[in-house]
């Protein structure tokens, strides 16, 4: 196997190699195949191929099966990995430290972030000067008389109900 191969690449290129060798007339028994397919595998794997040549007979398992289990397992293996990647990538949590001094730098940048709003607050009222008055001034006319208008709700004049 080689490295960064995957277990489909490894089945393919071991097909490929079985055939030729047939066409040559090579024969190639169950067991034989599977012992060869297990000893090409990496360092990495050899946990799984300990527990396949323990737990199963080589002769009579079929070579697509102990395929199949390998991909399970590289699946798996795959899985794992992802999965302690994004577990990396969660935790990484930081904090920032501080110190007397720094709180100190704090409180002047934030006596310079009010003069400066400060300013271009007074900036925009000397802008706005004369608009300002008229936009919050009452909206009622100059000329409004209460005498002139009879409640609707209690028929006198001089009372507005809201």
């Amino acid at each position: 196997m080689q490295k960064g191969e995957t277990i489909c690449d490894e089945q393919k290129r071991l097909f490929h190699i079985v055939n030729h060798l047939m066409s040559f007339g090579k024969n190639f028994d169950k067991e034989e195949l599977n012992i060869k397919i297990l000893k090409c595998l990496d360092r990495t794997w050899q946990p799984k191929v300990t527990s396949i040549s323990e737990s199963k007979d080589l002769t009579s398992m079929a070579t697509t099966s102990l395929f199949s289990k390998l991909r399970e397992h590289e699946l798996e293996m795959n899985r794992l990995v992802v999965q302690e990647s994004e577990d990396k990538h969660s935790k990484g949590i930081a904090l920032k430290a501080g110190n007397h001094k720094k709180q100190q730098d704090s409180s002047d940048s934030d006596e310079d972030t009010m003069s400066l709003l400060s300013r271009k607050f007074s900036k925009f009222l000397k802008k706005n000067k004369g608009q300002a008055s008229k936009r919050y001034s009452s909206k009622k006319p100059n000329n409004f008389h209460l005498n002139k208008y009879t409640c609707y709700g209690f028929g006198e004049q001089g009372h507005i109900k809201a």
